[in-house]
């Protein structure tokens, strides 16, 4: 039987909301330093690329590799529009320029974290649950309620507010509301079609994440 929202033709120049979890719902980030290696592999695949930058395992993550492989550059065929990050899943919101640019971010972000986490919490398997799903975004009103569900998900967890979306650190939601810039990550896909993106997100109402599943 067909996995629920998995996308099977993918599409050039089409927006996909990309989403995974840990395997048997375990948690794929115990604390800060996991957060940011996951955030430095996606910043080290969708960043202009350039000569001598550091292995995100090595420095970010501390682990000592004999001869890392090097990751290819991939910011000519995908880009990445809004993220999340939550203790045992992801959320991306993201439009690739090749028939195969999602594809190729999402295996690669996997494997390598996966060794990361592995290596660092000495265990062995399978860390997230199968292959990635994927659902197209067809309109730009689908577009911007993604992006708001996306940036609203730290919401469900303990002692979180509205208020504290902004400051919650595994979020693109900073991004959006110009606090941050970064050239790997491309929000005017979405600002484009508000003047008021901090209003439309706080008077929205929150979704539990558990539908998607």
């Amino acid at each position: 039987m067909p996995a629920k929202n998995v996308e099977k033709i993918y599409k050039v120049n089409a927006v996909y909301h990309a989403y995974n979890r840990g395997v048997e719902k375990r948690k794929i980030f115990l604390d800060d330093q996991d957060y940011r290696v996951f955030l430095h592999l996606l910043k080290y695949y969708l960043s202009a690329a350039g000569k001598g930058t550091p292995h995100p395992i090595t420095t970010t993550g501390k682990l000592n590799l004999i001869r890392p492989r090097p990751l290819k550059n991939l910011n000519r065929e995908v880009e990445l529009i809004a993220y999340c990050l939550m203790p045992n899943h992801y959320h991306l919101l993201l439009k690739q320029t090749t028939i195969d640019g999602m594809t190729k971010l999402l295996r690669r972000v996997a494997t390598t974290y996966s060794l990361y986490f592995n290596r660092r919490y000495k265990r062995v398997g399978y860390l997230f649950q199968g292959r990635y799903k994927a659902v197209r975004i067809e309109d730009q009103a689908g577009l911007l309620q993604l992006s708001c569900y996306i940036h609203l998900n730290p919401k469900g967890l303990e002692q979180m507010t509205r208020c504290d979306l902004v400051t919650y650190p595994y979020s693109s939601y900073p991004y959006f509301l110009r606090l941050k810039t970064a050239d790997w990550l491309h929000p005017e896909e979405i600002l484009t079609l508000t003047s008021h993106y901090k209003d439309f997100v706080e008077q929205s109402p929150s979704e539990q994440e558990d539908s998607l599943w």
